[in-house]
C-alpha cells in the first residue's frame, strides 16, 4: 500500500480533517508501536511499508514493557490528542496496517505483544472499549 493511500485510509476512517492530521495519528502510532516491539521486529514491518512509513517505526533505540493502556496514553501525548481520540485513531492505523502488510507480519509483531494489546489485532476493533488508566 502507497503512501498516499495508507494515510487516505487512516484519514477516512478516523474522520479527521486533514491528511496531515492522519499522518500526525499514524506517525504517534507507528513510534509508540516501535517502543514496544523489538527493533529487529520494528525493522521488517518497516520494510513492508511505504518508506516515509517505515521511518516512523526505525528511531525507537530500546524495547519497553508497557500496558495497552499506557500504548494509548503515549500515542495521545504525541498525537496531542484527547484519550479516547488517540484510542479511536490507533485503533484505525491498526485496521490500515492489517490491510497494508502481510498476515505473517502481523503475526509476528502480534506475538511480541501481551494478550491485552489482542483488541487491537480484531477486524473491527473500532469499537468502544475501557481503558483503565
Amino acid at each position: 500500500m502507497q503512501y498516499d493511500e495508507f494515510v487516505g485510509e487512516v484519514q477516512n476512517r478516523t474522520r479527521l480533517p486533514s491528511q496531515g492530521d492522519a499522518v500526525r495519528a499514524i506517525q504517534a502510532t507507528l513510534e509508540t508501536l516501535a517502543e514496544r516491539i523489538t527493533a529487529g521486529e520494528a525493522s521488517d514491518l518497516a520494510a513492508q511499508l511505504d518508506p516515509a512509513l517505515g521511518t516512523f517505526l526505525r528511531d525507537a533505540d530500546t524495547t519497553e514493557r508497557f500496558s495497552v493502556d499506557e500504548f494509548f496514553l503515549r500515542v495521545a501525548a504525541k498525537e496531542t490528542a484527547d484519550l479516547p481520540d488517540a484510542v479511536h485513531h490507533t485503533r484505525a492505523v491498526f485496521d490500515v496496517l492489517q490491510e497494508a502488510v502481510t498476515t505473517g507480519e502481523m503475526e509476528d509483531v502480534r506475538a511480541q505483544l501481551p494478550d491485552d494489546y489482542d483488541t487491537l489485532f480484531e477486524a473491527g476493533s473500532e469499537g468502544e472499549m475501557d481503558i483503565n488508566v
